[in-house]
């Protein structure tokens, strides 16, 4: 099935969902592995049947450097346990978006760039709004069960590897100090994870972007009346 039939169905299945307050979707998966890219595609889709779209990241809610790297620059275990905010990700957005929210809203808090915080006043969502929300390990327990549904996708780590190296582009010495972070710090980081979570097996849809071209969705069945 091409790109575009796989879209439209999760796209589909997303705004099938009907609640008393903004879906919250995660979209998980390994570094470089096509998160960002595929809630971007999602976004118009579901906006044109009518579902008003939020976007956010993981990314807006790290922590200032000296909590990410106070196990070391390259611990796989400090990139796993201490990158987020999970209590910020919780009080600004996950909350304020769920049962009994205000439904007011920031969808950033934090920028890794300059390791410093953002200010945001917050944005009113519409209750039928669909928050599509893309990082790295959302499905930790803790959480996990602050999303509606949850998309995981899924690709090896030599393709995600050889993604991350070509994004970063052709500085001199980049793809070298990149392949040793990956190698020493992500890729193990991601490998906790896995191990720790079982992701694939506890999201609600696998997305298998290994050839963008043609990916593959696979849904696991709900027993719930969501959808």
């Amino acid at each position: 099935m091409n790109r575009s039939h796989v879209l439209q169905d999760l796209a589909q299945r997303i705004t099938r969902i009907k609640l008393t307050h903004p879906t919250r979707v995660a979209i998980d998966g390994v570094d470089a592995v096509g998160k960002t890219t595929l809630a971007g595609e999602l976004a118009p889709i579901i906006e044109a049947a009518g579902r008003k779209v939020i976007r956010a990241s993981i990314d807006g809610f790290h922590n200032p450097k000296r909590v990410r790297y106070r196990r070391g620059a390259n611990s796989p275990e400090g990139y796993y346990r201490d990158s987020f905010s999970y209590k910020m990700l919780f009080a600004v957005l996950l909350a304020p978006l769920g049962p009994a929210g205000s439904r007011r809203y920031r969808n950033a808090i934090f920028d890794y760039r300059t390791d410093c915080e953002i200010e945001q006043e917050p944005s009113l969502a519409e209750e039928n709004a669909v928050l599509l929300f893309d990082g790295v390990f959302l499905h930790r327990p803790v959480v996990r069960r602050l999303f509606d549904y949850t998309v995981f996708v899924d690709a090896r780590f030599e393709v995600t590897l050889a993604r991350a190296i070509q994004r970063a582009g052709s500085l001199p010495g980049t793809s070298g100090e990149l392949l040793i972070s990956y190698e020493q710090r992500y890729i193990p980081g991601q490998k906790l994870y896995l191990t720790e979570c079982l992701p694939k097996e506890q999201a609600d849809a696998v997305f298998d972007n290994t050839d963008t071209s043609n990916p593959s969705l696979s849904y696991r069945e709900r027993s719930d009346c969501m959808l």
